[in-house]
């Protein structure tokens, strides 16, 4: 049986852990309301300019840039959005699942799958499963820059362009909600119209003026979109991770507490029976005097 003190010891330790989780949930608010902030600002620029590209590229001709190319699909390249750290709920396990789902489907099918990693816990995911990761970018979660998405960026259009990779799909956490963050997965490349835009082809192409030419405007445009795309989806999942983090530490704070609750109601009835002990010593030691 535990004694006072032991008790008295668990109560302490499970008070700072407290101190702790609750910290960092007020660490992972200060750092959402920055990066959400940012994360909306871009959603109608990226939508936008995503919907304007598809809206153009339905007509072209897809020869006219090499990132509309359409060509018979042999190797697929999954990138994967995670976190560099842990104590997000179930943020990564989510991820990590949906990926290994699409990695299966698509090598059910018949395709190779290439594999790119953002964040540490989806690099260390595939290799302790001996999956080859052909490249691998940390320290971006919770410092998400422009140029980090750029680098990302160009290093998935040289292998397209160069035809190491024939599809591109990214799979990452869409912010939602505080406490709703939605598994996506987006084909970034080729770029395709939408599917409500399919069936009305090449009819609206003719209402398109290129100023200066269709060419022009292509190597410019199609090019960011891709980073622009890149870029939403890191802010997406920072958004997305310190939501979770917020709420996993909240939990974690709740239990705590909770647990200091019992801890404290089985320190007062250990304490008490041992102060009931000492007193029926006391009784039966007057009792022997009086013998």
């Amino acid at each position: 049986m535990a004694t006072l003190r032991d008790i008295q010891k668990r109560i302490k330790a499970v008070e700072n852990t407290k101190k702790i989780t609750k910290a960092m949930k007020m660490v992972a608010a200060a750092k959402l309301r920055k990066v959400q902030t940012r994360m909306l600002d871009l959603r109608p620029y990226a939508d936008k300019m995503h919907e304007v590209l598809a809206s153009l590229a339905k007509g072209a001709d897809r020869e006219s840039h090499p990132l509309l190319s359409f060509r018979p699909r042999k190797t697929v390249e999954v990138v994967v959005v995670t976190s560099d750290r842990g104590l997000c709920g179930a943020f990564n396990t989510n991820i990590l699942k949906a990926a290994q789902g699409a990695i299966d489907n698509y090598k059910n099918e018949g395709f190779e799958v290439s594999i790119s990693t953002i964040g540490k816990k989806a690099r260390d995911y595939f290799k302790r499963r001996d999956m080859t990761v052909r490249h691998s970018w940390t320290g971006i979660s919770g410092n998400v820059r422009y140029s980090s998405a750029e680098e990302i960026a160009n290093d998935i259009k040289e292998h397209y362009m160069n035809e190491t990779i024939d599809e591109v799909t990214v799979v990452y956490n869409s912010f939602k909600s505080m406490v709703a963050q939605d598994v996506t997965t987006v084909k970034l490349l080729p770029l395709t119209p939408e599917e409500g835009e399919k069936e009305a082809g090449a009819d609206s192409a003719a209402d398109f003026i290129y100023e200066p030419s269709m060419e022009a405007i292509f190597d410019r445009l199609i090019p960011r979109n891709v980073d622009i795309q890149i870029y939403r989806a890191l802010l997406e999942s920072s958004a997305s991770e310190e939501a979770a983090r917020m709420s996993a530490m909240e939990n974690a704070t709740q239990s705590c507490t909770e647990m200091v609750e019992t801890l404290t109601l089985q320190f007062n009835k250990a304490r008490q029976a041992a102060i009931t002990g000492e007193l029926m010593d006391i009784v039966g030691g007057v009792e022997a005097l009086k013998g």
